[in-house]
């Protein structure tokens, strides 16, 4: 109904009145505001305007941060960036091979009515888990299994590396190191635990598994 008389020429005449009305209107309050002062003394009413206005840009800065972060690679050992992490696709994207995926719904642990989703990517032998609760948009991972080249992890360490070479790369971590003959493992200087375990075979890396902490 508001479509039509918005298009019929009476609508139209009525709307250009009431454009012209509301034009002399802001013309003659802006007229008298701009020489304006407050009761405060010479802060013109534009200024104080300005300075009771709330930051929203600020505001909207603050709400950018958490998107913005990066991950440590015990929170996350794909992918650094926390906005790309809530995201399936980024996982595709690193998978070079064949895949599939499952998706399981689960009971929330601390809210029984809320179901969360777990999502399995299997590829070959090797496999992701992710737990996405429902209620924040989040895509946590819980735990990898790799035992192929068929993924990458952060800095270029995968399957069929030497031990040396992964040692080097994981010096640039802030993360606990700990290495035998047949496995380096590296877990969280403090908080949430966490591993990244690399098996070794003939000086290589044959597997490597990862086991988050989600709560």
């Amino acid at each position: 109904m508001f479509y039509f008389f918005y298009n019929s020429l009476p609508g139209k005449y009525m709307l250009r009145v009431r454009l012209v009305a509301l034009l002399f209107f802001f013309s003659t309050v802006s007229g008298a505001c701009s020489t304006g002062t407050t009761e405060h003394g010479d802060i013109p009413v534009e200024d104080e305007m300005r300075n009771s206005r709330p930051d929203t840009a600020a505001a909207k800065r603050k709400a950018l941060a958490p998107a913005n972060r990066t991950i440590d690679l015990l929170g996350n050992p794909f992918l650094a960036d926390y906005r790309q992490s809530r995201s399936l696709n980024a996982y595709f994207a690193r998978i070079n091979a064949d895949f599939t995926l499952e998706a399981e719904p689960i009971e929330n642990t601390h809210r029984a009515s809320v179901t969360d989703t777990i999502y399995i990517i299997r590829f070959g032998d090797s496999m992701i888990e992710l737990y996405a609760p429902t209620q924040t948009g989040d895509l946590l991972l819980q735990v990898a299994d790799i035992h192929s080249n068929g993924i990458v992890l952060r800095n270029n360490m995968k399957v069929g590396m030497s031990q040396p070479e992964l040692m080097n790369k994981l010096k640039n971590f802030d993360v606990r190191i700990m290495q035998t003959n047949s496995e380096v493992v590296a877990t969280s200087m403090e908080g949430a635990p966490a591993s990244l375990r690399f098996y070794l075979k003939n000086g290589k890396v044959k597997r490597i598994r990862y086991e988050g902490y989600v709560d």
